[in-house]
């Protein structure tokens, strides 16, 4: 059985910092495309950061300079360092794991809120 768990949400005040976690089971972790999406009320989910099983990574715009994904492959963790967090950074922040059509997971997501 798959599971992603994220952990490390909360609420923070602008100017803030927050460091998010996901916890993989029953994937070989390793080989995996891991991603930080984010959701806010009334707007689609987006991408906020990627990382591919090289270590490869790219980020939103919004986001540059602020965040910095980073993965444990002995530990099957994922983490997201957020940075100088602003209001609008405010949404439920999910993990992915991609390797291909078939192998796409999500996890349960966890908060995030940011107050000015």
């Amino acid at each position: 059985q798959v599971q992603l768990v994220e952990s490390g949400g909360g609420l923070v005040q602008a100017g803030g910092s927050l460091r998010l976690s996901c916890a993989a089971s029953g994937i070989i972790f390793s080989i995996y495309t891991m991603a930080w999406y984010c959701q806010a009320p009334g707007k689609q989910r987006e991408l906020v950061a990627i990382i591919t099983e090289t270590a490869s990574t790219n980020y939103a715009d919004s986001v540059k300079g602020r965040f910095t994904i980073s993965r444990d492959n002995a530990k099957n963790m994922v983490y997201l360092e957020m940075n100088s967090l602003k209001p609008d950074d405010t949404a439920v922040y999910y993990c992915r794991g991609l390797l291909n059509a078939k192998r796409d997971y999500w996890g349960q997501g966890t908060q995030v809120t940011v107050s000015s």
